[in-house]
């Protein structure tokens, strides 16, 4: 597959997305297998089996999502099966429920982790018959159903603990997706945040010009707890209080100054290093990528390009740190051309002004 940065409404560049992207492809050709999609709070669970469903034969059908956790326990179940005339007291008429809904199309059960064992059952039973009963209803009704399951909980582990059922489990993951954390692909927000300045300036019909290149570091450099829909948040928050203005560092809220400040001995960007100590040591002061092997090794290696790239834009960032904004005197501290400088700049797509 051709390197994209976008894959019907998922953003990103890095390798982890377009590996994800060739997935969401592949998946999309069989409309049958259920599909478990993992990851944290924020992270677009719902857009990947949106674009599954968009992607595959069953796009003419409905796409009927549920949030299990957000709908009351007494309530999911006939929310999901419908209900018969005269079920219990209150049902005049009969209803028909998101699965029957969802019939030739896709089903997205958000939180399912957070759905009670009665209910699990049940589920059970319309993926290995295909077939399911209303709410006081005597008679199975077929239906043709593509599931798709999503939870930020470790179902695994709920199992373990009995708090998820072990057949429904393996019903589910049939084929597993995990979606990367904003904070494992920080290469990504500076495309993230051009999607979400142009989506915010439509909806507002106010123009937002982004953030300097400090600022920039430190949306790089923040844990993003709530991940792609915190920073959505943050874009609207800024473009609201600055509009046209370029965000600086010291306009930004206080958790994204404190929360992302690198712990280095220049955490101040007037501070100079040292003229006693060399080139190559200075550089090595003021940046922030310093980490344990633990931090940057995991089962599956790592992407040497992309830790290469986030060092050099760190290493950058910091110079015109110390230097105030200098290119030149930035690169004579990187022992760079400075047209080699500007050049590397300008494809990272980094913004400074000269001072």
């Amino acid at each position: 597959m051709t390197s994209k940065s976008s894959f019907h409404g998922i953003i990103g560049r890095c390798s982890a997305m377009q590996r994800l992207f060739e997935l969401i492809a592949k998946l999309a050709e069989d409309d049958l297998s259920t599909v478990l999609i993992q990851g944290e709070s924020g992270t677009g669970k719902e857009l990947v089996a949106k674009a599954i469903h968009r992607y595959s034969p069953r796009s003419s059908s409905n796409f009927v999502p549920i949030n299990c956790a957000a709908i009351p326990e007494d309530l999911l179940e006939s929310e999901l099966f419908g209900y018969t005339k005269g079920a219990f007291t209150g049902a005049a008429n009969a209803k028909k429920g998101r699965i029957e809904y969802a019939d030739g199309g896709s089903l997205f059960l958000d939180e399912i982790g957070d759905m009670k064992p009665i209910l699990q059952a049940k589920l059970l039973r319309v993926l290995q018959e295909r077939e399911f009963e209303p709410v006081g209803g005597l008679k199975a009704i077929p239906v043709d159903v593509r599931v798709f399951a999503a939870t930020h909980c470790n179902l695994e582990t709920m199992v373990e603990e009995g708090k998820f059922r072990e057949d429904l489990y393996y019903r589910l993951s049939v084929i597993p997706v995990s979606i990367p954390p904003l904070r494992q692909r920080s290469d990504d927000i500076p495309l993230l945040i051009e999607h979400f300045s142009k989506e915010t300036s439509k909806q507002r019909k106010k123009t937002f010009a982004g953030f300097d290149m400090t600022a920039m570091q430190a949306l790089r450099d923040y844990p993003w707890k709530g991940n792609v829909r915190e920073l959505e948040n943050l874009i609207q928050h800024m473009t609201i209080l600055h509009g046209s203005k370029e965000v600086s560092y010291a306009d930004l809220p206080e958790k994204y100054r404190n929360e992302s400040r690198p712990t280095t001995p220049l955490e101040h960007a007037d501070e100079k290093p040292s003229d006693n100590v060399s080139v190559p040591e200075q550089l090595m002061l003021f940046s922030n990528v310093a980490a344990t092997p633990n931090e940057i090794w995991d089962d599956d290696g790592i992407d040497f390009k992309e830790l290469v790239n986030k060092f050099e834009t760190q290493l950058i960032v910091q110079a015109l740190k110390v230097t105030e904004g200098n290119k030149k005197e930035a690169a004579r501290l990187l022992n760079l051309k400075r047209t080699t400088l500007l050049e590397k700049i300008k494809k990272k797509e980094l913004q400074w002004d000269d001072l």
